[in-house]
């Protein structure tokens, strides 16, 4: 079931305000450069939200194709391309569907987690199979998961933030629940908007997704043909992999067989 459904896709860019979506793409640029020189051009991403990513990278010189397989965040995205005039394409598609997509990349990426949302092994493995079957040789996949250990040391069962504005105010509550046993975790939000006139409205709206152990994330990938190139505590080279490291990117790469 998609993500960020309606009023809330709207709402995704005030929500993660504070990530700094910029300097993510330099990190990812960089790892591509040193992996194998600028000679990558046509990326792929999936579950690409509001395409914050892709208008960074776009301006590396990649030639981008942003899928999501939630129409509003897609809608969104567009919104904000043709306010840029920006030449990423965002088309609507669910990243287990990629296979029929005619045409092969140099870069896949899957960011913030959003391969957790495919919970299963099964849709896993078989999305990575298709990753690797849409990279031409010598391609990069890079993904991003939520960490187990750190998940399972110090998640918060609530988080409220609250944003003001002149007319309005907004609180959102996230309130998150796990299952050890599936390694996946129910985070429920709450949203309610009050503006000064009066008018005002209520938002609700589960997700479940998915925490993985290092390993696990590498074996899954090593089954379907990748080689490991590296892995990093989120978007940093310095920092060691430890239980408060709560987003991991792996760096992985076709072979030929």
């Amino acid at each position: 079931m998609p993500s960020y459904i309606g009023k809330h896709a709207s709402l995704y860019d005030l929500f993660y305000s504070d990530k700094d979506y910029k300097a993510e793409s330099d990190f990812i640029h960089q790892l591509i450069l040193e992996t194998n020189g600028n000679e990558y051009n046509e990326l792929l991403e999936l579950a690409c939200g509001t395409g914050n990513h892709a208008f960074f990278l776009e301006k590396k010189g990649y030639s981008i194709l942003a899928t999501d397989n939630s129409d509003g965040m897609i809608d969104q995205a567009k919104i904000k391309a043709s306010e840029r005039s920006s030449n990423v394409q965002f088309r609507m598609i669910d990243m287990r569907d990629i296979g029929d997509i005619p045409r092969k990349f140099d870069v896949i990426l899957c960011l913030f987690d959003s391969i957790g949302y495919l919970i299963s092994n099964d849709n896993i493995r078989a999305v990575f199979k298709n990753v690797y079957d849409k990279l031409n040789e010598g391609g990069i996949f890079i993904v991003e998961f939520w960490h187990a250990a750190a998940m399972l040391k110090g998640y918060d069962p609530i988080r409220i933030k609250r944003w003001k504005f002149e007319n309005s105010e907004i609180l959102r509550i996230s309130e998150t629940s796990i299952d050890i046993r599936s390694q996946t975790c129910d985070v429920r939000y709450s949203i309610y908007q009050t503006n000064n006139d009066g008018t005002y409205f209520i938002l609700e709206e589960t997700q479940k997704n998915r925490f993985f152990l290092l390993q696990e994330m590498s074996g899954m990938l090593e089954d379907c043909h990748f080689n490991i190139v590296n892995n990093f505590a989120g978007y940093n080279k310095e920092k060691a992999i430890n239980e408060d490291t709560w987003h991991i990117i792996t760096l992985a790469q076709k072979v030929k067989r």
